[in-house]
């Protein structure tokens, strides 16, 4: 029940380290295909195309798993002889990150831009989240009949994102509304329609009780509510809070007796190791203990530890798959659909009979801020740098011109200099992972990993101001997992890209969008709001104010929003009952000269609510694409489950009424019409 698990050799039961993360690809193992940040891969709008992602990046764990049991199984003759405390202790410990139990996806919501660990997961819709999670998910367990590829631990269970500095004692204050509205659907969605393996409980505490220890959650909810039959781990130090932080137990072995008992299986940690005295007290029984075992060998059992490996067919996937072309090849086609075209007043895509570009940025030739946290090891990688001048015929020159979050301009005059010389400036800016992350990672933050201002850090403003005076065409692209305040970046460049942290590839897909050889479709699962003083209070976890469903002033960017080099048409929206809820159909067109994938996007919004409800909420989506002058027929099926009202007490009531319904390419909001000249079609529905 402790994370480093020794072998037992008596029952043949070999050593087994369960913390592994694949995040966005296999983490912290070596060699490892490396995909876009989950933010990005949200950008993408494409859950089966998430779910193929996930289905390799199972492959490689699956493949790293098998390599490790070649010389550190249970047969290993070098430490046959060795007592299982020493030698099993050693082998565990050898499992590290090449396990078969994934400690992903993140599907916390980005409720706000300053937390340092948004970039992690999919943004700020429920619904979103949970679509992509129950894709993410499905794809690492596979869909065999008897055996799982991979465990898939959707975290942080529950009310999880921030501040970091307080995470190990902070107490979420959340109403009962919100809790069901916006912070559990996707972990619903997950355990009942994607069937996760195990589900990792929070650091934090939810309205006074410690997540890890908590019955309401991990009992009442998870478990009897929604019929989770897995197993729950801790997050790491997890139990350890709950007498050091959170002071609700008065030493470790009760903390430990408090989480077994509400249902926390497996410790990442070494709190666990007091309940041996714990039952010798009779201050936990067997049988508890015996019911955390049980959940925990049927997860092995499950990934066909025990079997012989000609069994289980996942066991002949080999070394081969890592890092594979087709891998490669998958990396590259999520970088380039999870940028998001912000501006563009007809700079892009540049002309490659340009003479000279100038590179220039902290986050230019970056190869973290390619790689996110949570990363593998790419064997080759491709930089904003490296992708323009390995695509474009022309001279390329290079320079940082301001480091990425200190306060100086040592680099201003060169950068001064190059651009004027260049025939347009490509400009590098944004954060990094070691800026924002988690506490203990981002070690340049100021925050422990979170943001005390949306600005842009250092003097990068400063330098954008100073190139958009030498008047050369300006194309910003922006790498960061979480929005900033680009109202400077938006007023200055002819062209601002958000590029996110791309994966190994992401400098190539950069480049192909700066020069037109793909079309931009990534849309914003997050919003982008015009400054921090937009933002509630980063404590408050109330979601008033908060995300495009209740914002209370217009954004710069909304959720949704995106720009494409072609343009769309569409028409014909029609809605039709069904048994199960409402059928919404609209036929979309490609009006312009060029190909490109359009995310379709559904919402609906209702009236006359007795209680506050989201301005409208997404409930629909699906990218496409069309070749120029071609059509397609979008359908997507919205559960009656979506029209419900969640009320005051959390319980969701379905209640006759007017909804508006709408189809396009954006939000129905007022902000995202500016920006893109396009309305949404709108279709009234009455629920009897």
């Amino acid at each position: 029940m402790i994370h480093q698990a020794r072998r037992i050799s008596r029952l043949d039961i070999p050593a087994y380290n369960w913390w592994n993360e694949c995040l966005h690809g296999v983490g912290r193992a070596g060699i490892a295909t490396v995909f876009p940040q989950p933010i990005g891969m949200a950008a993408m709008f494409d859950e089966p195309f998430l779910k193929e992602i996930a289905s390799a990046i199972s492959d490689e764990v699956r493949a790293k798993y098998n390599e490790a049991i070649g010389w550190n199984g249970p047969g290993s003759k070098l430490l046959k002889a060795v007592p299982d405390a020493v030698g099993g202790w050693f082998l565990a410990q050898k499992y590290w990150y090449r396990g078969l139990t994934c400690w992903s996806p993140n599907i916390n919501i980005f409720r706000d831009p300053r937390w340092g660990r948004g970039h992690e997961t999919y943004g700020e819709d429920p619904f979103l989240t949970g679509r992509l999670g129950v894709a993410f998910v499905q794809g690492l367990q596979g869909d065999h009949p008897d055996y799982l590829k991979v465990a898939a631990t959707p975290k942080h269970f529950a009310v999880h994102s921030g501040p970091e500095k307080k995470r190990h004692g902070f107490n979420a204050i959340v109403n009962q509304k919100d809790l069901y509205e916006t912070y559990f659907p996707a972990f619903k969605a997950c355990v009942q329609e994607g069937k996760a393996a195990s589900v990792m409980s929070a650091y934090n505490a939810v309205n006074g009780e410690p997540c890890s220890a908590s019955v309401e959650l991990l009992q009442k909810i998870l478990r009897e509510e929604w019929g989770f039959d897995g197993y729950v781990v801790s997050d790491c130090g997890a139990i350890h809070d709950i007498h050091t932080h959170h002071k609700k137990a008065k030493n470790y072995r009760a903390a430990a007796v408090l989480a077994v008992n509400a249902g926390c299986d497996l410790n990442c940690g070494g709190t666990f190791k007091f309940l041996k005295s714990a039952v010798s007290k009779g201050l936990v029984t067997e049988g508890i203990l015996d019911r955390s075992v049980q959940r925990l060998f049927e997860t092995r059992i499950r990934l066909g530890m025990f079997d012989p490996p000609e069994k289980v067919p996942y066991n002949s996937i080999g070394p081969e798959v890592i890092d594979s072309p087709a891998h490669r090849s998958l990396a590259l086609e999520a970088a380039r659909r999870s940028m998001v075209l912000l501006k563009n007043n007809g700079l892009l895509p540049l002309n490659k009979g340009l003479k000279k570009l100038a590179a220039i940025g902290p986050n230019a030739d970056s190869l973290a801020v390619l790689l996110g946290n949570y990363n593998g090891t790419p064997s080759a990688y491709t930089t904003a740098l490296d992708g323009i001048r390995n695509h474009y015929a022309g001279e390329t020159v290079y320079t940082k011109g301001c480091h990425l979050a200190r306060d100086n301009r040592k680099g201003f005059a060169e950068a001064e200099r190059i651009a004027k010389a260049a025939d347009a400036v490509v400009l590098c800016l944004g954060l990094s992972p070691e800026i924002e992350g988690e506490q203990g990672d981002a070690f340049n933050s100021a925050a422990s990993g979170d943001r005390l201002s949306l600005k842009l850090p250092g003097a990068q403003e400063e330098l954008l101001e100073l190139l958009s005076q030498t008047g050369k065409p300006l194309i910003v692209a922006l790498f960061a997992g979480s929005p900033l305040d680009l109202r400077k970046v938006d007023q200055l460049a002819n062209a601002v890209i958000q590029v996110w942290y791309p994966g190994q590839d992401g400098g190539q897909a950069l480049a192909e969008i700066l020069f037109g050889d793909f079309n931009p479709s990534g849309r914003l699962p997050v919003t982008f709001v015009r400054s921090d003083e937009d933002l509630p209070p980063f404590e408050d976890y109330s979601m008033e104010g908060r995300s495009y469903r209740y914002l209370e002033n217009p954004p710069l960017y909304p959720f949704g929003f995106g720009l494409s080099y072609t343009s769309f048409e569409y028409s014909d929206f029609t809605l039709d009952d069904d048994k199960d809820g409402v059928s919404a159909s609209v036929l979309v067109e490609n009006t312009g000269a060029r190909a490109g994938g359009e995310v379709v996007q559904f919402y609906l919004k209702r009236h006359g609510a007795p209680i506050p409800v989201p301005h409208f909420q997404l409930c629909g989506f699906k990218r496409i694409e069309l070749a120029p002058g071609q059509s397609e027929q979008v359908t997507v099926e919205i559960p009656l489950s979506m029209l419900e009202m969640v009320g005051e007490d959390g319980i969701s009531r379905r209640e006759p009424g007017r909804f508006t319904f709408c189809a396009g390419g954006q939000q129905p909001d007022q902000r995202s019409a500016e920006l893109t000249g396009k309305k949404v079609l709108a279709r009234e529905y009455h629920l009897p």
